[in-house]
């Protein structure tokens, strides 16, 4: 050996050889390329192709095969991130989203700002009737948006529209993982179907309202995280960007950042789903993340979500004036078991906000969600047969 170790020769220290089993070898510019293309979308992709063939979840995967013509590599999937798994989705979106032809349209005197804002829809949340005494699946989440949508936008019929916010996220879907009903702080629910079914039924619903409000006005769209559904919120509202990528008539703020904000005449609005920072708090955060917008602004307003019910506070209020309003939004969605125990009953609706580019807050929206719960005569909650209808476990013994 002529005084070098087989160690030394291959890239081990000579003083700690003696201490090691087994030496790490240094990999070749090819194994390190190699090992580097694991990492990249092409390979993350093709697994989550193989688990979807398979019916395998992916959260289930930790270890795998990656063979090619010189080498069998065995990985981990600890590096592999959600953004991984999303991405050919949305770049086959990006591949496939349809051409839209830019609206050319007439300025409007005494322009109006309508925002539409869906909170807490829950695509994907089970509640039965026998149970919670009302009850909510994909079906019925969507279709109540699609109905609170078209109400709204007809209530705003008498208003001159320059401009739609409509608001996404805010626990749109109901978990945040493939493999168990979680949400993505790991609160176990009541889940109706699969989580993908809720993905396409939450994406195709906002499609549909989107679309309904292009030929009205321009659009933005804003995007606020949730505590639900963190992760697949944020993948869903890219896809949605994806979509309508091509369309001059609207704009996007669909970052992850928690709370956003916009601008309307003499308007300064913030949108944030309301699980972090506290209402009395929101203000002054106001004020200092967005200095030159609140010394720009006269009338400025904070729309929460979270909460399901509506609750509002008024900073600085004075003669004929109001500093900031802060305002948590209803829910169109049903209580489920657990809301039903705890005793948490409200209104169900969708609401939306007409804002004058001048004058601030000019008008409230309010499509309400008719209640659905079915009752005995003798007090009973009823629960729905599959084949014989509503039914009551008292009477029918």
């Amino acid at each position: 050996m002529h005084g070098r170790s087989i160690f030394s020769r291959l890239g081990a220290n000579p003083e700690t050889t003696e201490t090691m089993s087994v030496p790490r070898l240094r990999l070749s510019e090819d194994e390190y390329a190699l090992i580097k293309q694991l990492r990249k979308k092409g390979v993350a992709s093709e697994l989550v192709n193989q688990c979807d063939e398979a019916g395998l979840p992916l959260s289930n995967v930790k270890h795998f095969w990656y063979k090619s013509e010189k080498f069998s590599i065995f990985s981990k999937t600890d590096g592999l991130q959600l953004e991984d798994v999303f991405d050919p989705i949305i770049k086959d979106v990006q591949r496939y989203s349809p051409k839209f032809r830019k609206i050319k349209r007439s300025k409007i005197k005494n322009p109006h700002c309508l925002i539409l804002d869906p909170s807490d829809i829950h695509v994907g949340k089970l509640a039965v009737n026998h149970e919670a005494g009302e009850s909510y699946n994909v079906k019925k989440a969507v279709s109540i948006v699609d109905s609170g949508i078209d109400s709204l936008i007809q209530k705003a019929a008498g208003f001159p529209i320059d401009k739609i916010i409509f608001v996404i996220g805010n626990d749109c879907l109901h978990i945040d993982s493939s493999s168990s009903p979680v949400t993505t702080g790991g609160t176990s629910q009541s889940m109706d179907g699969k989580w993908h079914d809720a993905f396409l039924a939450a994406r195709d619903m906002y499609i549909r309202a989107i679309e309904k409000c292009l030929p009205l006005a321009d659009v933005e769209i804003i995007f606020c995280p949730s505590n639900h559904d963190f992760m697949s919120g944020f993948m869903l509202a890219q896809t949605i960007k994806a979509y309508f990528r091509k369309s001059k008539n609207i704009t996007f703020d669909v970052s992850i950042a928690h709370r956003k904000y916009t601008a309307f005449g003499r308007n300064l609005l913030s949108f944030s789903h309301g699980d972090g920072a506290k209402i009395a708090d929101t203000p002054l955060l106001m004020a200092t993340e967005r200095p030159e917008m609140w010394s720009n602004s006269v009338h400025r307003y904070i729309y929460l979500h979270h909460i399901h019910h509506k609750q509002t506070a008024k900073f600085m209020a004075g003669q004929d004036f109001i500093g900031v309003t802060a305002e948590y939004l209803r829910s169109p969605s049903a209580s489920d078991a657990w809301h039903a125990k705890k005793g948490y009953r409200s209104p169900k609706a969708v609401e939306a906000f007409i804002h004058s580019y001048d004058n601030g807050q000019v008008a409230r929206l309010t499509h309400y969600v008719d209640s659905e719960q079915k009752v005995c005569k003798c007090g009973v909650n009823l629960y729905h047969h599959y084949t014989r209808g509503w039914m009551c476990e008292r009477c029918d013994g």
